[in-house]
């Protein structure tokens, strides 16, 4: 009798154990953190808001903690958005990655600016970035657990070469005319470490595969890191298509930022179906398009070849974002089926080749 007992044990244990996770976030669990972007429908709507707390254990603010966002004018300060969501992962329990503190777009331009509309000073600047990075960071350091401190500095395309012979890489933004050099990215970390020193600091960047951008972000964090900067991890974007990046090129850029840095994320994550990628948004509608069958397989082998190089590297990786919850939500719209819950909120077959990993 004991045996027949022991035998029928373990065949319900058999089964429970072969039993699919019920989520994205208990699939991982044992591996790095599931996260999403969330606007503000994503929390405030039921089913919606039920299905963030199911699948995800970080979220991101898709657009409410930016700059321009939060602080509009010099001595005007809108938290209502940004500390909704932040409340809502107070209560639920899921932890928050603050995005971002400084940008090129979607920014506070009366930063780089006088009374007369001419550039301010660097050190005017300075002053300003400061006081602003300590003031979003200390009212969100209880929950916010990283800082995506400077996005997207790194400029695209080929080698641009200075007087001197060495590439240009930086980004022709306003903050570049004013400093010309990288000062602006350093002293926003060093603000970042003042206000919260225990928060992990990131640069984060798109089209982070690409070779030439690859060399010009590891040579950039690599030089900024042995000057003392607090540089704790680098994010990788991770806004794909169905053609590339190879998983060889996705492979070579985790593997040398982990050289660099203890902690990588992706933090941007959608894999369009046409062959746009990175910041590109041409076609953000595929004029109706539908999800053939061929596009699927095609989707759910690059989420395939993603998850592979995440999973080997699941010493440095932390934590994987999807940006947006469903293809509803996207930024690149509905109809490049980015992301792996439809526009009803639905699963759709890439959810389960990510969930149900192989």
């Amino acid at each position: 009798m004991r045996k027949l007992l022991l035998l029928a044990l373990a065949a319900v244990a058999l089964t429970a154990s072969a039993q699919p996770p019920s989520s994205l976030k208990d699939a991982y669990k044992d591996l790095f953190m599931m996260g999403v972007a969330v606007n503000q429908r994503n929390i405030t709507d039921s089913a919606q808001s039920a299905l963030v707390v199911r699948e995800f254990s970080s979220m991101t603010a898709e657009n409410d903690m930016k700059p321009a966002s939060v602080h509009p004018r010099p001595d005007t300060w809108t938290w209502e958005r940004a500390d909704r969501i932040a409340d809502f992962c107070r209560h639920h329990g899921i932890k928050l990655r603050g995005h971002t503190l400084m940008w090129h777009n979607q920014m506070c331009d009366w930063m780089f600016y006088d009374a007369d509309h001419r550039f301010v000073s660097k050190d005017t600047l300075f002053q300003r970035m400061r006081q602003h990075i300590h003031t979003v960071v200390n009212r969100y350091k209880d929950i916010v657990y990283c800082w995506d401190v400077f996005n997207e500095c790194i400029a695209d395309g080929p080698r641009r070469l200075d007087a001197d012979g060495h590439d240009q890489p930086l980004r022709e933004s306003k903050f570049y005319q004013i400093c010309h050099s990288d000062e602006f990215i350093r002293k926003a970390f060093e603000y970042a470490r003042e206000a919260d020193p225990d928060a992990l600091l990131f640069y984060n960047d798109y089209n982070e595969c690409d070779p030439v951008k690859c060399d010009r972000i590891c040579t950039m964090i690599r030089s900024m890191k042995a000057d003392g900067v607090p540089i704790d991890g680098i994010g990788m974007q991770g806004h794909y298509n169905i053609y590339g990046p190879s998983e060889a090129d996705i492979e070579n850029a985790v593997s040398r930022y982990a050289d660099i840095v203890d902690h990588i994320h992706m933090t941007e994550l959608d894999i369009r179906v046409n062959r746009e990628m990175g910041g590109q948004l041409q076609h953000s509608d595929n004029a109706g398009a539908t999800l053939t069958d061929t596009l699927l397989r095609r989707q759910q082998a690059q989420y395939a070849a993603v998850f592979r190089v995440m999973r080997r590297h699941a010493d440095k990786v932390d934590c994987v974002t999807f940006w947006n919850l469903s293809d509803r939500d996207s930024w690149l719209g509905p109809d490049n089926y980015p992301l792996l819950f439809d526009r009803n909120y639905q699963p759709k077959p890439v959810y389960h080749t990510v969930r149900d990993f192989e």
